[in-house]
């Protein structure tokens, strides 16, 4: 792959570019995705389901990229990153370029380029107008894999200014803090509680959406750099100031707490915290070895997840990959609308009905589904108890929920039981219900926190924004000084 030369695209649509102009490509170039593995292939494997484009595919759609003079790519994503700027270095063949370009704002592109929704794509101009956006999230992780291949990312060593700095965490966030303080010159220690680095990214995320050597590969260059990683060391911010090592600390520990369901037959055998699951199975496919009893699995078995978020997707792809009998998704809020949805105009995130790589494997999905209870037998799990609900707002009739409305707390009074209760058959009940937002003490006035542990859970990209911002803060506080 060494010798691989750029491709200069040369077909007449893509004519014009040169000089700084924007590219009539989008006139004429559809949008092409590179898609999914063949669905009987990919669930017999934790491989990564999504493929690749050649680099002429590749370079041409980056070529769809207007260039716009006001570029809403720029400001939707949290990272700032430069869309328009590293397309056009794309399109052109200028590998190594995009790269720089795009590292200036984005740190780690390849995880990015990999689990990230992909707000840039939802503000491109291309998506408002026919519905097709530039494949930004894509070329990105074309423009970081390149990078990797052909030896653009390369060890930087810092000059030293004296003080040190400890990171609690090593999720996107921390990774984010301790990346950008250590090229700032701090010596820079991080403490993990797990195993391993990448929080999140590593135990929360299945393989197949993100293989953990890419997290690995990162680790090895930041440890190049001069960064300390201690793990299995779970310590307070109160810990680590007793030691007076450190002129600052960052706390970047996440949201650790998921949102639980307190129902009758909670404490059944077979019902799960998503993350149980879905950490346990990263484990085991990193040689970790768990006993019968500690083993969660799916094989053979009917799965319910509860909770129609990202977590509940991927705990659909894991249970496949275990080898389940049936998956079924349940989500209390309504069904969202197909492609587009007036109650969410622009630039208001579109909530619009997701399907999945994990969706597409194999699923029933309902909307507006209450659980009542957990039902079972010699202490396990074999069926929860549901119903469907109805929203009543004070003025208006009782309606069933609509996904073209925007549900708040303003106006989602009250829910209301809808038809009568039926059972859902499980032996497998995994909560996919989203984490409470950690609280905390006041620190002192050089401990800072970002990421989730400081805003709730969001994004990844949101998680290395917010970590970024706060070697900024960390910096500005120890110039000060």
């Amino acid at each position: 792959m060494k010798d691989i030369q750029p491709v200069k695209v040369s077909a007449p649509s893509l004519q014009g570019r040169a000089g700084g102009g924007s590219s009539p490509a989008f006139l004429t170039v559809p949008r092409k995705e590179a898609g999914y593995r063949p669905i009987h292939d990919r669930i017999h494997d934790f491989g990564e389901v999504e493929q690749t484009l050649n680099m002429r595919d590749r370079q041409e759609q980056a070529s769809r990229c207007m260039d716009c003079g006001v570029p809403f790519c720029h400001w939707a994503c949290p990272l700032g990153n430069k869309d328009p700027e590293w397309n056009d270095a794309l399109y052109r063949g200028e590998w190594e370029t995009a790269y720089k370009l795009l590292k200036k704002t984005n740190p780690f592109p390849e995880f990015t380029g990999r689990i990230c929704p992909a707000l840039c794509e939802k503000a491109c101009v291309l998506y408002h107008t026919t519905g097709e956006a530039v494949t930004n999230r894509e070329n990105e992780c074309a423009i970081a894999e390149r990078a990797f291949l052909e030896g653009y990312v390369t060890i930087r060593h810092p000059r030293r200014n004296g003080h040190r700095v400890a990171v609690v965490g090593s999720g996107p966030a921390g990774l984010a803090a301790a990346n950008a303080l250590n090229h700032m010159g701090y010596e820079v220690t991080v403490f993990e509680k797990n195993e391993a680095a990448g929080g999140l990214l590593r135990y929360g995320i299945p393989n197949f959406k993100l293989n953990k050597e890419i997290i690995d590969r990162r680790i090895s260059v930041m440890e190049q750099e001069g960064i300390e990683f201690r793990y299995n060391c779970p310590v307070s911010s109160a810990a680590i100031l007793s030691q007076q090592q450190f002129s600052a600390i960052v706390l970047a520990t996440g949201t650790p707490v998921a949102r639980d369901l307190k129902v009758p037959g909670r404490e059944l055998k077979g019902v799960h915290l998503a993350l149980e699951l879905l950490s346990q199975q990263n484990r085991v496919l990193s040689g970790m070895e768990f006993t019968g009893d500690e083993r969660i699995t799916a094989k053979g078995k009917d799965v319910l997840v509860i909770g129609g978020g990202d977590t509940g997707s991927d705990c659909i792809g894991t249970a496949h990959r275990q080898g389940c009998k049936s998956v079924t998704q349940i989500e209390i809020m309504p069904k969202p609308p197909v492609g587009h949805n007036p109650s969410t105009p622009w630039p208001n995130w579109p909530v619009i009905l997701k399907t999945t790589s994990s969706h597409e494997e194999g699923c029933i999905r309902r909307w507006n589904i209450n659980t009542l209870e957990f039902l079972g037998e010699n202490g396990k799990v074999t069926g929860v108890k549901v119903q469907e609900i109805i929203r009543e707002v004070p003025g208006s009739e009782v309606a069933p929920l609509s996904g073209s409305e925007v549900v708040s707390p303003h106006n989602l009074t009250t829910l209301k039981p809808h038809n009568p209760e039926y059972v859902i058959k499980a032996d497998l009940v995994l909560l996919a219900m989203g984490f409470l937002k950690p609280e905390h003490p006041e620190y002192p006035e050089n401990v800072f926190v970002c990421g989730d542990a400081a805003n709730g859970a969001s994004l990844v990209v949101r998680a290395i924004a917010s970590g970024l911002q706060a070697a900024e803060k960390v910096h500005a506080y120890l110039q000060s000084k």
